[in-house]
């Protein structure tokens, strides 16, 4: 049975609610799933808490929705940049929980793989362990962490079959895989909806419920550096 759906804007609609937990992949603006994250913003849902690696720049990727104020916790591992994420933080806007990458990264697999919590010695002895559990490991101290399970999950692929079998490009892959399978609902938007290989599968369609052709094809880049060639 095909999975795909006529746009992001029908996807995301049918299943969008005020204070929703919404993991989305994609590090800095590689590998976002932009389509989705703008049918997002056009639904006005509020009061949502986005799980995500870091929350785009100023009017682009995430930074939609916080224009848009439609944020109001937020779970990532860097924010620098994005001054209106800042600016709400410190206006008392913004609930912010700062996750350590690597733990980020294990919450939401473990959330994926039904792991309810782990433990990691990341973070002992920080603000980041303030009020968890801790135990010893071998002489080890660890901090209980909580795996992490979205009400809706959006992400970046490059290519799909109409089973939902996902493919991603190069580094667009990052946190687009363990999102994937976080989420009660996922939807997915690629680039090229074709057969694949099953040795190509990087995210089995069975996380996957509904399908979109990205209608927004921008390459946004965080910081463009030019400089002149210089000969060998």
């Amino acid at each position: 049975m095909s999975k795909l759906v006529d746009s992001a804007a029908a996807a995301v609609a049918a299943v969008a609610r005020d204070g929703m937990t919404v993991a989305v992949g994609g590090f800095g603006l590689s590998g976002n799933p932009t389509s989705l994250i703008t049918a997002l913003r056009d639904t006005g849902v509020r009061d949502l808490t986005i799980v995500s690696n870091n929350m785009g720049v100023d009017g682009k990727g995430l930074g939609l929705l916080l224009e848009n104020k439609q944020v109001s916790k937020v779970l990532a591992s860097y924010v620098g940049e994005n001054r209106l994420f800042a600016q709400q933080y410190l206006d008392g806007l913004l609930d912010v929980e700062f996750v350590p990458q690597g733990t980020l990264a294990e919450r939401l697999r473990a959330g994926g793989a039904g792991i309810p919590a782990f433990y990691t010695p990341t973070g002992v002895g920080t603000p980041v362990a303030e009020g968890k559990p801790v135990a010893e490991f071998d002489g080890v101290t660890a901090v209980l962490e909580r795996g992490i399970v979205a009400d809706l999950a959006l992400v970046r692929a490059h290519q799909a079959d109409l089973e939902g079998n996902l493919r991603y490009r190069l580094t667009a892959r990052n946190f687009n895989p363990l999102v994937a399978t976080a989420g009660r609902i996922t939807i997915a938007e690629c680039d090229v909806v074709g057969a694949l290989d099953p040795d190509d599968v990087h995210t089995p369609g069975i996380y996957v419920q509904h399908l979109v052709r990205g209608d927004i094809h921008d390459k946004n880049i965080e910081q463009r550096t030019v400089r002149s060639r210089v000969d060998a």
